[in-house]
Order: structure tokens, then sequence, then C-alpha cells
């Protein structure tokens, strides 16, 4: 018996009536190179998705030193990217996007009255003659998550043909965070699951990776989802892990309900104090930052995150 509350009701639909805070974010990035950078590319998930329960309504980045070249975008997942690119040496780069989102709460489904995971199992695998789910490209392994014998295992007893498969999605998220210890020295940017499940200890982007592999491992389909959380909590709650940083969590795609959010880390289901930046296979498809440069050495990095409540 898991500890956790089962949620119930309907989670895609806004919770109606509830109110809608409006966040606002700012992501601060800070390089210095100990010589000259002369070419760099560099690719950035920073604004955040217009989706459903959630709508951007202000983005800013402002890139130093500005860039020779800027282009904005949507990548094949539908998250915003820009890319920005530099010709000319320099040997710091800052990067500060500023967004305002608002969040709409949502109800969460009917976990009791999800279809079971056989039947799930059944509508993503492709056959010949049968018309293709465009989710199942999410229930293959990916570098990150790969499918691996232990994380199969590891998932098997919270997926019994005919449970619902929310409810084993629940629990699954629930094993997790009983069984990791929340560690910021035990892994590193590029760990992947089969690592961190053996370690057991990690980070919110190694309890998202297992996840997604524990999953596709069962045949489901998965996601992760980058973003943020809410800097300081109303009063009287505990602050989550993962705030005043990007955070990680999963969504597992459930017939009539659409992507529904579990965060093993916190042990939770994403509310209204998240805020979601962009979805993908693994922590690949969506760092907020990455690149390629020629030249400058070693460098130093700061990251700064801040989310804070502006409106209800």
């Amino acid at each position: 018996m898991i500890q956790s509350q089962t949620p119930s009701g309907s989670r895609p639909a806004p919770h109606p009536g509830a109110a809608a805070p409006i966040y606002r974010v700012e992501h601060r990035t800070a390089y210095t190179y100990e010589a000259p950078v002369e070419l760099a590319h560099h690719l950035a998930h920073l604004r955040p998705r217009d989706e459903t329960a959630q709508q951007c309504v202000l983005h800013d980045c402002v890139v130093e030193p500005a860039p020779d070249h800027a282009s904005v975008g949507q990548d094949v997942f539908g998250n915003a990217r820009r890319l920005f690119a530099f010709y000319t040496p320099h040997d710091t780069l800052s990067v500060t996007a500023i967004s305002l989102v608002r969040v709409q709460a949502q109800t969460p489904p009917d976990f009791a009255a999800s279809p079971a995971c056989d039947a799930v199992r059944d509508l993503l695998l492709y056959r010949a003659g049968k018309p293709f789910v465009a989710q199942a490209e999410f229930s293959f392994g990916s570098h990150f998550s790969p499918l691996f014998a232990q994380a199969t295992a590891y998932a098997a007893s919270s997926f019994a043909p005919r449970r619902p498969v929310l409810e084993g999605a629940f629990e699954l998220m629930h094993r997790i965070h009983a069984d990791f210890t929340y560690d910021p020295d035990s892994t590193e940017v590029h760990t992947r699951a089969p690592q961190a499940l053996e370690l057991r200890h990690g980070v919110c982007q190694d309890y998202a990776h297992v996840m997604l592999s524990a999953l596709r491992g069962m045949g489901l389909a998965a996601r992760y989802v980058s973003g943020y959380l809410r800097s300081r909590p109303p009063p009287g709650e505990a602050q989550l892990v993962g705030a005043d940083a990007s955070h990680a969590w999963v969504d597992v795609w459930c017939p009539a309900h659409g992507w529904v959010a579990f965060d093993p880390t916190n042990d939770r289901l994403p509310a209204a104090d998240y805020v979601r930046v962009a979805v993908g296979r693994d922590f690949a498809d969506v760092s907020p930052l990455r690149g390629v440069i020629r030249g400058g050495g070693e460098h130093t990095l700061e990251v700064a995150v801040r989310v804070s409540a502006v409106e209800s």
C-alpha cells in the first residue's frame, strides 16, 4: 500500500473557478572563459510552453554580448527554441530570460478509472494496417533513458496487466521517491538511467530518466519535462526540491486524458506551482542552454533561477 493520496477527477481541463496565478520567471546563465571564444553556436529552450493550462504572456531573452546571428522558432516537439551564434571573439557570455506565465490549476483524472496497462500498451504497439499513434514515439528508448532489463524489472511490480495505467504510474513515482536519495554530488549532467538506477542516488534529472526507462520498458509512452518550481511556497508549506533551479519531471500518456504529469523527486503531481518549459525524449532534447564553441579553454558557469508569484 502506498502512502501518498491517489487523486481522482479529470486532469486535462483546468480546474473551474480556480485562480490562475501569474509567475515571474528569471533564469540567468553566465559563462566566463579563460581564453577568448572564437566561434560559437548555441541552442536555448527558455521560453515556457503555451498549453491548455499554461500561457506565457511575456517573454524576453537578453544575450550579452549581442550575437552575430539569432533566430527563434519551434522544435519538433512544439517547444520554443532560440538559436544564436558568435563569429567574433568573446570571453564572457550572459543569457538572461524573463517570462511572465499564467498557470491554471488542473483537477487530476480518476486514476482508478484509467485504461488497463495492457490496453494502453496494445494501443501504442504498431501493427501492419493499424493506424500509428503519434504518442508512440515516446515509448522507445533514448540516449539518457534507454530500455534495459533492470528498469523493466523494477517497474513490473507496479504494472499488472489489468491494473489502471495511471494507478501504476502513480505507484512507480512513489517507489522511486522512496528508493532514491536526493544527492547533488552523486551524479553529473551526463549520467544515464542505468547508472542512476544502480546508484539509487541523484537529482531530479536522474529520477526522471529512471522513471522514463521504467515506463517505456512496460511499453508505455512517457516524456521528459523541464521547467521550474515556485521558489517561495505559500506560508505553512515546505519548499519543494528543485526550487531555485531548473526542475525535471515526467509526463505519462493515457488515452482520454492525454499527458498526465508526475514528479518522482517530490512524490507529487505537478500543480499550479510548476511552470513547464519544454518536453522531449530526455534531457538531451530540452537542455536550457547548450552549444558548441571553438576556443575558450576552461570556463566557470553560474546559473540563477527565481520564480515568484506576481498576481493571483
